[in-house]
């Protein structure tokens, strides 16, 4: 399936078919995809809490209660569900870990290069941090693109994905102590097979015109 036609086939789903399950090596492409994302300066303030059995899903749906009932199903009876989590902040750990995994990784020709990328990386960080004051909400935006690109990805996989920002972020950060790793839980994406019950299966996609969502100068 080329890009376009996964892009234009893709809905999100709203009901799962519980008894299927994806392979672990279609969900081993979403997993690289996710490290692939894009991210500003090569900042990479994300890590991902996979659940992948009945208990890890369980545990992530503790976060759909109450107001958020309406998650649950979407939680319990996916394949895999993956806990998108953001840094919230970008601690001299985790920039001396990115020159680190860079070096290892053969991006710098000398040590004037790491120092360059040192250096640009720390301006981007500081202009958020005491320009802006936003460097939370900076990080944030890159975890973004990370599930742009697993939902992209994930229908060129021909599985269906639901996106959830309904759920107690309050809860879920506890069950899995992520404030104490220097992270907050940010989004949801269950990943599966739709059930005959999937409503937004048979929905035609519905997207502004090309005249209302672009100008060409």
């Amino acid at each position: 399936m080329n890009i376009l036609s996964a892009a234009q086939k893709r809905h999100t789903a709203k009901a799962y078919d519980a008894e299927r399950r994806i392979p672990e090596e279609v969900m081993q492409q979403v997993y690289d995809l996710l490290r692939s994302s894009p991210s500003s300066v090569n900042s990479q303030p994300w890590h991902f809490v996979v659940a992948n059995t009945p208990e890890g899903r369980a545990r992530i749906a503790k976060a759909a209660q109450g107001g958020y009932s309406y998650n649950a199903a979407k939680i319990t009876d996916a394949s895999h569900v993956i806990v998108l989590c953001s840094r919230i902040d970008m601690d001299e750990a985790h920039l001396e870990a990115l020159l680190d995994q860079e070096q290892g990784d053969g991006r710098f020709r000398d040590a004037a290069a790491r120092a360059g990328q040192d250096g640009a990386r720390r301006g981007y960080v500081n202009q958020h941090r005491f320009g802006g004051k936003d460097v939370a909400q900076w990080l944030e935006k890159q975890v973004y693109l990370a599930l742009g690109t697993a939902l992209l990805g994930a229908a060129t996989l021909e599985i269906n994905a639901t996106p959830m920002e309904g759920f107690d972020q309050k809860i879920l950060d506890e069950e899995f102590g992520l404030n104490a790793k220097g992270l907050t839980s940010l989004v949801l994406v269950s990943f599966g097979y739709s059930s005959e019950s999937d409503f937004n299966a048979g929905l035609p996609k519905s997207r502004l015109t090309q005249e209302a969502t672009f100008t060409f100068i």
